[in-house]
């Protein structure tokens, strides 16, 4: 029986899902896993680090190895990364922000408080405003909340969006891209009027209700049917990338795929 946590891989692997050469990368267990399926499926021409200084020709697996294991097809140094991948929009990336405006906009900085003094300091922006400007990403958020995506906007803006507030006059906005959102609920794009919030499809058993309840703006409620299982050639896929189940442990009490299956061992 799949777990919810492989249903949210094998969302990832859609999102995922091109038949370009770019780099693909996944922050987190469940992001690289869902890049490394699509890799391995759908997706051929996906190109993937060892997290390093090369491109691989098989996703490295998750946790320990052997050094070895992976199967250099490339050189390709940080330096390099930014000039082949980054800056020429050859990237697609998932991140997992702390906060998420109706706009796209991301946290990653800090919460509450002021700039000086802020509530919470978290992380920085990193890569983010580099990152969010130049190539398409998308989101995977473990818990779907208001916490999350907040009303109003993010307390600190680390990752462009579609807010046209914050648009400067004369800058250049055609790499800015968010292709999907995959939370434990359900999968959202940006694909309404005005680049708004759109559910395109819901986890078995959740219902839309659930969603707009634990967002904190309004949703359009675009659902075509359920978030699709993964299959039985995906999951031994992903067995074979994450050996140790690392995946078990993102999400909490690791649920199964199916609602209606709460409650039975994984």
């Amino acid at each position: 029986m799949a777990t919810l946590a492989e249903l949210c891989i094998a969302a990832v692997a859609e999102a995922f899902r091109t038949d370009r050469e770019i780099i693909g990368t996944g922050i987190g267990p469940i992001p690289r896993l869902g890049v490394g399926l699509a890799k391995m499926t759908h997706s051929p021409g996906l190109m993937m680090t060892d997290g390093e200084a090369f491109l691989v020709e098989e996703p490295v697996p998750l946790g320990p190895r052997e050094y070895d294991d992976r199967k250099p097809a490339g050189y390709l140094p940080f330096s390099r990364f930014f000039d082949s991948a980054v800056w020429t929009g050859r990237r697609h990336a998932m991140v997992t922000p702390t906060q998420v405006d109706r706009f796209g906009q991301t946290n990653l900085s800090a919460l509450g408080g002021t700039h000086d003094q802020p509530k919470v300091q978290m992380l920085g922006a990193r890569g983010f405003p580099g990152n969010g400007i130049y190539h398409p990403n998308s989101m995977f958020i473990p818990v779907h909340s208001t916490r999350v995506f907040v009303d109003g906007e993010v307390d600190r803006v680390s990752s462009p969006g579609y807010n046209p507030a914050r648009r400067i006059a004369g800058g250049n906005y055609s790499g800015l891209e968010i292709k999907r959102v995959v939370t434990n609920l359900c999968v959202m794009d940006f694909g309404g009027a005005g680049s708004a919030v759109r559910v395109i499809s819901l986890h078995p058993g959740v219902e839309f209700s659930e969603v707009q309840e634990k967002t904190g703006f309004a949703l359009i409620d675009a659902v075509e049917g359920e978030t699709a299982l993964p299959t039985g050639e995906q999951l031994a896929i992903i067995e074979k990338l994450d050996p140790h189940g690392i995946r078990h442990k993102v999400l909490k009490d690791n649920p199964p795929a199916d609602r209606a299956n709460q409650g039975e061992a994984a």
